[in-house]
């Protein structure tokens, strides 16, 4: 039944600078921001900047924990990485586990070129390393890009060799070539998609050839200086985790300033918004997380992966922890917990609006983007959130002033995405998702506005604190 209303009754979809009196936080945080995608590109990478600022934070490991039997107690804060490419960090409540968790859920991990098994090899007096695209890029991006190699690599004897080539200013880069203008016009007439193919995404890596005798002296000069730099061999490339990113730093863009362009925002933008949330959360009601998962642009599979069970097993040992391990328990801490799925979502852009829906799409600068549904054609691999807990999670964000809007990933017939929230939800659990907007997103350089950056950090905390 209807009744009288005060007030106007459309959704103000003002810009979020519209919603902020202190523009030098925004910034701030901004700056911060930056630092942290500089450093932190590759999933490895990234779980170890957030392992190290969690101790800075008075985060302590589980597994010690584990091992020497402590009981954790309301305030305690505790964390646990795995395989050093996912990491996920807890803060206990008051309340008992079993009433549930708030939680907030993100992936580390960015599209990108692995190197293949066997990589490195010679052509035409050239020297090159195959690539295999990890998740889904347009792959005609990647060329013509100064390229660095991030990774690990396992010595015979044991030793890891951390590699990173390519980020300082005097480091040498890598790099994708492309047909000259003069002379592609067949490439020209091929399928975007094909503009360049799989099998052409081939690093070029040295020209100058070694004075060993050998019939690939450019490979073998290469080969060379890879040991007298890391004493590895050929042989110990077969077994490593070596990936090409783009050799570029996070940098501010417009007259104002108002935008971030970077590699590997999606995810980071969440997952830097998750973490310092968390950071900032000490005696919560409820036991609150934030995870940070591994290979979702491929999947979600793997051990490090949203589908596999660390996060269950963890939250087992956390019960065995405070009140005692029980199957039937643990059941009812994850189905009573409440889960944001922190991934980004499209966000409008005004040079090809005919692919949107103009009234269902995020817009840059709009806040952070509440998202009913992705999945494609029929919500496929959707987790389709409930009315009820968008409707909590909308009243959550207008109490706290945060700007937010909705958003889908593009028209019902033509766009489609996904994220780990049905993963999380198979538990029984309430999950949404909620997310910054990007444009150009999986390019090897993102788009992002600092308003909505900030505005996910505000609603995550938003949400560990009080839903």
């Amino acid at each position: 039944m209807g009744g009288s209303h005060s007030g106007n009754l459309e959704k103000n979809k003002s810009s979020a600078w519209c919603h902020t009196d202190n523009m030098d936080d925004i910034m701030n945080y901004a700056d911060d921001y930056k630092h942290f995608l500089n450093i932190a590109k590759t999933e490895r990478e990234c779980a170890a900047e957030i392992e190290k600022q969690a101790k800075e934070h008075g985060f302590i490991n589980l597994a010690d924990c584990i091992s020497a039997d402590k009981r954790l107690t309301a305030g305690d804060r505790v964390y646990t990485k795995f395989m050093d490419k996912a990491i996920i960090l807890f803060v206990i409540g008051k309340e008992p586990l079993e009433f549930g968790m708030n939680l907030i859920a993100s992936h580390i991990d960015s599209p990108r070129l692995d190197l293949k098994a066997d990589p490195l090899y010679e052509s035409m007096d050239l020297a090159l390393m195959k690539t295999h695209y990890y998740g889904g890029i347009k792959k005609y991006q990647w060329a013509s890009e100064e390229l660095a190699l991030h990774g690990v690599v396992m010595k015979k004897d044991g030793t890891k060799v951390n590699i990173v080539i390519g980020e300082d200013d005097d480091d040498p880069v890598f790099y994708i070539s492309d047909l000259a203008k003069h002379i592609s016009a067949e490439q020209m007439n091929r399928k975007l998609a094909e503009g360049l193919k799989g099998e052409e995404l081939n690093l070029i890596c040295g020209s100058i050839s070694s004075d060993h005798e050998t019939s690939n002296s450019v490979k073998y000069h290469m080969l060379e200086l890879l040991y007298k730099e890391y004493g590895i061999s050929e042989e110990d490339l077969y077994t490593a985790e070596l990936e090409a990113v783009p050799a570029r730093h996070a940098r501010d863009l417009g007259f104002d300033r108002s935008m971030i362009t970077a590699y590997g925002q999606d995810d980071k933008i969440c997952a830097y918004a998750a973490l310092r949330s968390i950071f900032e959360i000490e005696n919560p009601s409820r036991t609150i997380a934030a995870l940070f998962m591994d290979k979702e642009e491929a999947g979600s599979i793997g051990a490090t992966g949203a589908k596999s069970r660390v996060f269950e097993n963890t939250v087992a040992e956390i019960q065995n922890l405070t009140s005692g391990y029980n199957g039937l328990k643990l059941r009812r801490i994850l189905a009573n917990s409440s889960l944001i799925s922190a991934d980004v979502i499209v966000g409008l852009d005004p040079t090809f609006q005919d692919t949107y829906d103009l009234l269902n799409t995020a817009r840059i600068g709009g806040g952070v983007a509440i998202v009913k549904y992705v999945g494609s054609q029929g919500k496929k691999g959707s987790n389709d959130a409930n009315a009820e807990t968008l409707s909590r999670l909308v009243q959550l964000f207008d109490s706290h002033g945060i700007a937010w809007q909705t958003g889908e990933a593009g028209k019902v017939d033509l766009g489609g995405s996904g994220t780990i929230a049905w993963m999380m939800a198979s538990y029984g659990m309430e999950v949404a998702d909620c997310g910054a907007p990007l444009l150009s997103m999986h390019a090897p350089c993102e788009l992002a506005s600092k308003a909505d950056a900030y505005e996910t950090y505000r609603a995550y905390g938003a949400f560990l604190q009080e839903y």
